[in-house]
């Protein structure tokens, strides 16, 4: 077949190079400039590729389109294709066609990423042949060109199950559906959870789907009696109107129970090792945990492996301490949901460092944890305006500055032995830095010189 890849990043350059181990004839366009650790690949190849452009005439002569998974239905490239009837599918389904290992599949709105390391931790420590892939940024498509493993952990997000029809997961996971991306479902929650929920299209009797059943729009939107595979919902609490695949019996012991219908089957799992923090990793902990145990993981491996996790960077990490107060870095909590789940998950008083690009956020859901938790709020931005309206009146102290290192250094001045500081912005980044990244980073560098002048008094 004539198979041509839209977008020359990560997946568009492993489903280019599986295609071509696979006999297919490759062309890769991409609309602006390849990094060249892309295009060396490429060249490397010998796949013909085209940037800073889409030549239609060329893309038209596909038997089949594998898209990037950022590029939009919308775009005059794709609108041209399904004039054709080209048939376009992602990354994703087109390495499913090419493997028979399990995949394990973690989406939804916060927490895939940890939820996705955290899983391929556990398999990895218990001795288990898995790779890890998807928008945690390695290819899956690549992986399979070899395909040496016996799993893969592999997060998805919309963008990409919305190209996938036949993939089908061993073990789905599906954390929560909140607001996000609706530009690109029409503006519609429903279309945006169907999506999600589209993991479990192809899901038979040998799989298992694990949900949150917590989560109000996955309880709304999942109708339970057309899922023709194992059901295991997990819960923060025991709850008798459900039969819980997984629950917590104490603050840091959860209950697993792989036949829910059997209650006295389930086995205990100590949490209590785990780095993480906030009851949204609780969530993700419990996930992790309960694909780990479908994969025959057992409760012993799990709790010495959950000791030593370390998540991605800039999702609620610990990156120092001084003075006896923790410094804690949660650059990535872009958005409110977000940082409700960081104010949320620390019960000790906090120093809230705040602020960035607006993205239109409504603060109202901040405002009872902001009053119960933060005793100083430092707002870190070009405009704060919106941040002095919302906490003004329910911190007790808030101040603003436009540099990291002054915020840093006036919350270890503030801070007392037991505080948290907490960089959680609930803003993108864009007005300060070069992203959520570079002002993690930052704070943690600013954090590190702190500490080492503490040291040195």
């Amino acid at each position: 077949m004539k198979i041509v890849i839209l977008g020359a990043a990560e997946s568009g350059v492993g489903a280019a190079l599986l295609a071509q181990a696979k006999g297919h004839n490759v062309f890769v366009s991409d609309r602006g400039p390849i990094q060249k650790l892309y295009k060396d690949k490429l060249t490397t190849a010998g796949i013909r590729f085209e940037e800073n452009a889409h030549t239609l005439e060329e893309i038209l002569t596909a038997d089949e389109v594998i898209k990037s998974p950022g590029i939009p239905e919308k775009t005059p490239v794709i609108q041209a294709l399904r004039e054709k009837s080209i048939p376009i599918i992602s990354e994703i389904e087109f390495a499913g066609r090419y493997t028979r290992a399990k995949c394990i599949c973690i989406t939804g709105t916060n927490g895939k990423t940890t939820t996705t390391l955290l899983t391929y931790h556990l398999l990895k420590k218990a001795g288990l042949r898995v790779g890890l892939a998807g928008n945690v940024g390695f290819s899956l498509a690549e992986q399979v060109i070899e395909d040496q493993n016996d799993y893969y952990v592999v997060e998805l997000s919309s963008f990409q199950l919305d190209d996938t029809s036949e993939f089908r997961p061993w073990i789905a996971v599906l954390l929560n559906i909140t607001p996000d991306h609706l530009d690109r479902y029409d503006y519609s929650l429903e279309k945006y959870a169907q999506a999600k929920l589209s993991i479990t299209r192809n899901m038979d009797s040998t799989g298992w789907f694990i949900y949150n059943a917590d989560d109000e729009v996955t309880q709304r939107e999942f109708a339970a009696a057309f899922c023709q595979t194992n059901l295991l919902p997990f819960s923060l609490h025991h709850r008798p109107d459900y039969q819980l695949a997984g629950y917590y019996t104490a603050v840091d012991c959860v209950c697993t129970n792989l036949e829910p219908a059997f209650p006295d089957a389930g086995q205990e799992v100590s949490v209590e090792r785990s780095p993480l923090i906030g009851q949204h990793n609780r969530q993700n902990m419990l996930a992790a945990v309960l694909a780990a145990r479908v994969a025959g993981v057992t409760p012993e491996k799990i709790e010495r492996a959950l000791a030593s996790f370390q998540n991605a960077d800039h999702r609620l990490q610990l990156v120092g301490e001084v003075n006896g107060a923790r410094f804690i870095n949660d650059s990535k909590a872009t958005n409110v949901e977000a940082a409700w789940y960081a104010l949320d998950g620390i019960p000790q008083p906090i120093i809230w460092i705040a602020g960035g690009t607006d993205k239109g956020n409504d603060y109202a859901s901040l405002i009872p944890l902001a009053q119960q938790r933060v005793k100083a709020l430092i707002c870190l931005g070009v405009d704060n305006t919106k941040l002095h309206a919302a906490f003004d009146a329910v911190v007790p102290h808030v101040e603003e500055t436009q540099s990291m290192e002054t915020a840093v250094r006036r919350a270890a001045e503030m801070a007392t032995e037991g505080d948290v500081v907490l960089l959680s912005p609930a803003c993108a980044s864009f007005d300060l830095f070069k992203n959520y990244e570079d002002r993690g980073r930052q704070f943690t560098a600013v954090v590190q010189q702190v500490m080492d002048e503490a040291s040195n008094d």
